[in-house]
């Protein structure tokens, strides 16, 4: 479980409904024509921005992203130099059992194709095309909730426009005019509060866990196209360490000696 995005969705909601108890209270922020103008609103923008398919996949891509702790850099090139100097000492075949023990479907799932024999340029080609398929759900996830992240504040907007034509028709009835002043405040306030700490964070953390993911990614794809192609355990780590700040290489060297 990624913990940031936990702490950082606690401090920020936290935060702000902590501010709203000691103000008086959550009730009077809770109006209902305003939370249907919201999520009414953003719910159909999105639908009519987005396949019906698109927007059901976006629970679980999110989901999978936050709740599921990819492996590191350091750790996927201190297994794949392993690897390698499995396959000098033992065989390719050998492998098979490291592949039932990996920590990731997309590094078992190399480390059968080079079991199997495939030649290395194809299991590159393979391997390419799944993670091309990933960087797709990820972009059309971050597109989804970069869009309801727009909607949000906008439909706020209406409803501040709805509230305060609702309010000037009866500025001669002083006892009506507060539940339209609500309406207008209150809507501006939830498609703001929606828009930046929910909608707007979320894409920007699925963005960085994807380009995280996809770069520890293509470090499995070099590692293991360079040992099927038969390159030493030291070369294989020359190349890895490229995919390392300097700092990092000398200090995973230094572990591993």
């Amino acid at each position: 479980m990624d913990l940031g995005t936990i702490v950082g969705v606690l401090i920020g909601m936290g935060l702000v409904f902590a501010a709203i108890f000691l103000g008086g209270g959550l009730a009077i922020f809770l109006n209902g024509p305003s939370l249907l103008i919201v999520l009414g609103g953003v719910c159909a923008a999105v639908l009519m921005s987005f396949p019906l398919g698109v927007v059901k996949s976006v629970p679980g891509v999110v989901l999978k992203t936050f709740l599921h702790k990819a492996p590191t850099h350091e750790e996927i090139l201190s297994l794949i130099v392993r690897y390698a100097e499995v396959a000098r000492r033992d065989g390719m075949l050998a492998l098979d059992e490291e592949a039932e023990r990996a920590p990731d479907e997309f590094l078992r799932k190399a480390l059968r194709l080079a079991v199997d024999g495939t030649d290395a340029a194809l299991i590159g080609m393979i391997l390419r095309l799944e993670l091309n398929s990933l960087e797709d759900r990820h972009t059309t996830g971050q597109s989804v909730l970069r869009a309801a992240g727009g909607y949000a504040p906008a439909f706020g907007m209406i409803g501040t426009l709805i509230g305060l034509v609702q309010m000037l028709q009866v500025l001669d009835q002083p006892g009506r005019i507060g539940h339209g002043m609500a309406v207008a405040l209150v809507t501006s306030f939830w498609g703001a509060f929606l828009a930046n700490t929910l909608f707007l964070p979320l894409a920007g953390k699925l963005r960085n866990r994807s380009r995280e993911e996809r770069s520890v990614r293509r470090l499995v794809i070099e590692g293991i196209t360079a040992i099927q192609a038969g390159d030493s355990p030291r070369i294989v780590r020359e190349k890895l360490d490229t995919f390392l700040s300097p700092g990092t290489r000398g200090t995973l060297a230094t572990a591993k000696s």
